[in-house]
């Protein structure tokens, strides 16, 4: 493949043990979707700032703006599937105060997907897929200072932790108003995109 010629990541990633990252399908994955949200609210309270709103309309809405996003390069959502249902969520994205050569990874699971190593995994796939695009020279994963299981995906992928916190615009209930920046490099990765 010639990965100059790339610029889109994978729609679909294909992973090991069962473990599948894919572009949404706004209105098959509606049902599951909003399900898998539902049981997971609980979880997702303390550290989401969207939680406080979800409904089944915002959640339509947030599938059916899929396409465009990831057509502008704004934002790319894919579900987290395992063994063939989805479990969560995960995307690159870069925002307004994202600088031009840096994408940001974003991630959460189900409750009962946490603790098997499945964010990281797929954050891991995220990054490789981010440093085929041209032009990107880091990755960040941004969490609440707080939050010590998002800390623990960036921190087993070799991200580095920027020093100086960033102050949260939005708040979830748990959080502390200081954001963990962690970046990733590309001079830290090696040549497949697998971090060093």
């Amino acid at each position: 493949m010639d990965l100059a010629a790339v610029t889109q990541p994978d729609p679909v990633i294909t992973l090991d043990g069962g473990l599948v990252l894919r572009a949404y399908d706004p209105e098959a994955d509606l049902p599951e979707f909003f399900r898998v949200i539902e049981e997971s609210l609980a979880h997702l309270r303390p550290w989401m700032p969207w939680v406080a709103d979800h409904s089944l309309a915002r959640t339509r809405d947030f599938l059916a703006g899929r396409a465009a996003l990831w057509a502008s390069g704004e934002e790319r959502s894919y579900a987290i599937v395992l063994d063939g249902a989805v479990v969560g969520s995960c995307g690159l994205a870069r925002y307004d105060d994202t600088p031009g050569d840096t994408l940001e990874i974003g991630y959460w699971l189900h409750p009962a997907a946490t603790g098997r190593g499945l964010a990281t995994r797929a954050a891991g796939a995220l990054a490789e897929q981010a440093f085929r695009l041209p032009g990107i020279e880091r990755v960040e994963i941004i969490h609440d200072a707080a939050n010590t299981a998002s800390a623990a995906v960036p921190a087993r992928l070799g991200f580095l932790p920027v020093p100086e916190r960033r102050p949260a615009e939005v708040m979830a209930p748990a959080q502390t108003g200081e954001l963990q920046v962690w970046h990733l490099p590309r001079s830290r990765t090696a040549p497949g995109g697998d971090a060093k």
